[in-house]
């Protein structure tokens, strides 16, 4: 074992249970006498840099296990995205402050970070133990079953559809909503576990993983509405056409962009308006609605899945044990086994870092606009216990008297 500090970050967007993978680590740090103390990295890899740390040694277990149950990043995060100046920089603060073991809680670019900054104290001959923590609500990490965040977003969308339909049922027209997701539709895709009975909504789901016409989307929209009177629709943010041109870009003109230089695409509404447009002028339907959920999906804090918070515990104490007993960095993964339960590996960093996992075919129905009954049993026990659930009432009708 090292012996020396601990430091512990978070980074990319916050979720409903990446505390619970901070204060996992904190506390199995904390069980362990070659650990002198442990320090929290106030935003990210920003506050590396800056060496804004917190002695999260000096914390009371009570409040860290409040914390824990407490959604978004309590430490704080960053959207920065370091490059080999950045990442060099950030392990010469490490070598300064002598940490000995470096945890970074985080999705794709934080387990790049982590890649680089392990090559950096071994290209320096600095002893140092690098861990990455997987956590984002895309479910975009490769060679994890599901990765913590997911869970609870996902719990999030499921309900929030679940309601959406009740209320579409009730005053019929379109409603479209746009969901995180710019590469994967894992997140989309959930809204499919808010359906009841067959003519339920989502009626449509559109993901990034197949190629969005908008010709064809109106057609669909058209379908359903005259089948079933109504249409609840589901669509990922990074929807495509067959060139890849994201569909808000070819909608409008006017898009922004994020710090990254990536194209804004569900936190401004535009997607999200834009189709409603095309729906009412194309299909001359006058109730046509749509909502963006956006930041709400991340870490609404009355729909956390208990599976999500155990597994993102675990995860947390994983990395710390694995770090301590064995002689490798590494990023840690989720494996399902057996219906339902997990086990935790350590897998080499470059193995899983800048890599995006998508949803695999077998997932998606052959129509592309729905997904299959795998990925409603791979989804379900993510869920949680006590989802709720919606009825109706039975059409038992009243024979007329007045024919009019």
């Amino acid at each position: 074992m090292l012996h020396g500090k601990v430091l512990v970050a978070q980074g990319g967007g916050p979720t409903a249970v990446i505390n619970q993978s901070m204060v996992g680590a904190v506390l199995e740090s904390r069980k362990f006498r070659n650990v002198d103390l442990v320090y929290g990295a106030h935003h990210g890899v920003r506050g590396i840099v800056n060496e804004d740390f917190l002695d999260l040694t000096q914390e009371t277990g009570h409040n860290l296990e409040m914390v824990a149950q407490t959604p978004s990043s309590a430490l704080g995060s960053t959207r920065d995205k370091p490059d080999l100046k950045y990442c060099h920089e950030i392990f010469e603060v490490l070598k300064a402050h002598g940490i000995a073991y470096f945890f970074y809680i985080g999705g794709n670019d934080s387990s790049d970070t982590v890649r680089i900054v392990s090559e950096e104290a071994r290209n320096a001959g600095y002893p140092l133990r690098c861990i990455h923590i997987p956590k984002t609500i895309d479910n975009d990490l490769v060679l994890n079953d599901h990765t913590p965040g997911f869970p609870s977003a996902a719990r999030f969308v499921a309900q929030a559809f679940m309601g959406v339909n009740l209320d579409n049922a009730a005053l019929r027209g379109v409603y479209l909503a746009v969901v995180m997701g710019r590469n994967a539709g894992f997140l989309t895709a959930a809204s499919a576990l808010g359906k009841k009975f067959p003519e339920d909504g989502p009626h449509l789901i559109y993901i990034p993983e197949r190629t969005f016409r908008v010709e064809s989307f109106l057609a669909d929209v058209k379908a359903a509405y005259d089948r079933y009177g109504r249409c609840v629709v589901a669509l990922s943010e990074g929807i495509h056409d067959e060139d890849g041109t994201p569909i808000v870009s070819t909608l409008s003109k006017a898009v922004e962009k994020d710090a990254h230089g990536n194209l804004q695409l569900s936190g401004t509404g535009a997607l999200s308006d834009l189709l409603c447009d095309e729906v009412k002028d194309k299909l001359g339907i006058k109730r046509v609605r749509g909502d963006t959920f956006g930041y709400l999906q991340r870490s609404f804090i009355g729909c956390v899945s208990d599976v999500d918070q155990r597994e993102a515990r675990e995860v947390g104490e994983k990395a710390v044990q694995f770090a301590m007993w064995g002689d490798q960095d590494g990023s840690v993964t989720i494996q399902r086994t057996g219906f339902y339960s997990v086990d935790y590996k350590l897998l080499p960093l470059e193995a899983v870092a800048g890599k995006t996992r998508v949803m695999e075919d077998h997932f998606i129905a052959e129509s592309g606009t729905d997904v299959t009954d795998s990925f409603r049993m791979y989804l379900r026990p993510l869920l949680g216990s006590g989802m709720p659930d919606a009825f109706r009432l039975r059409l038992n009708s009243v024979p007329r008297i007045l024919k009019r």
